[in-house]
């Protein structure tokens, strides 16, 4: 049974002993730099779809976010947006249950972004852990720009525009969210307001399980490496039996080292009981299976798994996309434009 995070604002009449029942909101969004794979399937979409039913949902497609990484080649950035919010409605998302919208048609983001900016401490951004990660990570592209920088800030103006009660972070995330929280205090410290505007939202801690991709490594576009959502039966069966099992493993009866297999790693999410993962542990533990029926297993599994989601895909590619985010995206505008009008009050300008 879901558990329900509402708030109780009052009775409905004088002669009823209900409540109004309003549901805590929560912002959460994803940059369009490229195709979905199972790893954002398994780890984000699949939690979306369950919280859209127990939260009032703000899913942001995160345009300007890509920019901060991806600013010299913007080309693919439309059709990535189309692409990207195809898959969310293949694996789930209902725009009659949720908000999904495209973070540059509200043009409040950007301003809330820019008053941010200019209380928020240069060290506090520099401190940031995935600050100094990413320049490591990204050597080949030159993202030493005030973006990189401050994404930070335009994080938690997507946050606070929004007046999110929480947000669904995995916990490599957190200090993000703490950063937000550290922002709503030194407004508040610095403007004073008689009303609050802005909530310090709080983490609804989720397990992203980390899947491995076909060469081993943790599921990446930048690695060229994944299964993706759109990938067909065709395409996933071949990737699979490329995957790269135990190396220890000469002959097909030679004992197996699961917890080094990526094709085990794979199982370990999508094999649908734990009776049935023992089982294929002991037995090839035991070297009772070898490497090709095990690789015919996992498609079998993922096949299953991913059948809905085709199904639903090809009614997808039939929807009026840009229709949805427009309709999602004067809802947004709604309460951003609300939410600015007070910041503007409060910092008199």
């Amino acid at each position: 049974m879901a558990v329900f995070d509402y708030v109780c604002i009052g009775y409905l009449s004088p002669f009823t002993m209900g409540y109004i029942i309003v549901k805590k909101r929560i912002l959460s969004g994803m940059r369009p730099s490229g195709k979905l794979h199972l790893g954002h399937a398994e780890g984000v979409l699949s939690n979306w779809v369950k919280l859209q039913d127990e939260y009032e949902c703000y899913y942001e497609v995160a345009d300007f976010h890509s920019l901060t990484t991806d600013y010299q080649d913007t080309s693919g950035v439309k059709n990535n947006i189309k692409e990207m919010v195809i898959d969310w409605l293949s694996c789930g998302l209902d725009p009659d249950k949720c908000c999904m919208f495209v973070q540059s048609d509200v043009s409040q983001h950007a301003q809330l972004h820019l008053l941010l900016s200019m209380i928020v401490p240069l060290s506090w951004l520099e401190r940031c852990p995935t600050y100094k990660e990413q320049l490591q990570q990204l050597k080949d592209r030159d993202i030493s720009t005030y973006g990189f920088l401050g994404y930070p800030v335009l994080q938690a103006a997507d946050i606070l525009l929004y007046q999110a009660d929480a947000v669904p972070v995995g916990e490599d995330q957190l200090p993000h969210l703490e950063l937000t929280r550290e922002i709503v205090r030194r407004f508040n410290f610095i403007y004073k307001p008689s009303k609050q505007v802005f909530l310090e939202p709080r983490s609804l801690l989720t397990h992203c399980p980390k899947l491995p991709g076909i060469d081993g490594r943790k599921m990446s576009k930048s690695y060229n490496n994944c299964i993706y959502i759109s990938d067909s039966p065709e395409i996933i069966t071949k990737k699979i039996k490329k995957m790269i099992t135990d190396p220890a493993r000469i002959k097909i009866n030679d004992p197996g080292h699961p917890d080094i297999c990526s094709v085990y790693g794979l199982h370990k999410v999508y094999t649908s009981s734990s009776s049935l993962l023992e089982d294929l542990t002991g037995e090839c533990k035991q070297g009772e299976i070898g490497c090709v029926a095990c690789k015919k297993k996992l498609t079998e599994a993922i096949l299953t798994k991913m059948e809905p989601i085709y199904k639903k895909r090809k009614e997808v590619e039939k929807y009026p996309i840009q229709s949805i985010l427009k309709k999602s995206g004067e809802k947004a505008r709604e309460i951003a434009y609300s939410t600015m009008e007070e910041v503007k009050k409060i910092m008199r300008i």
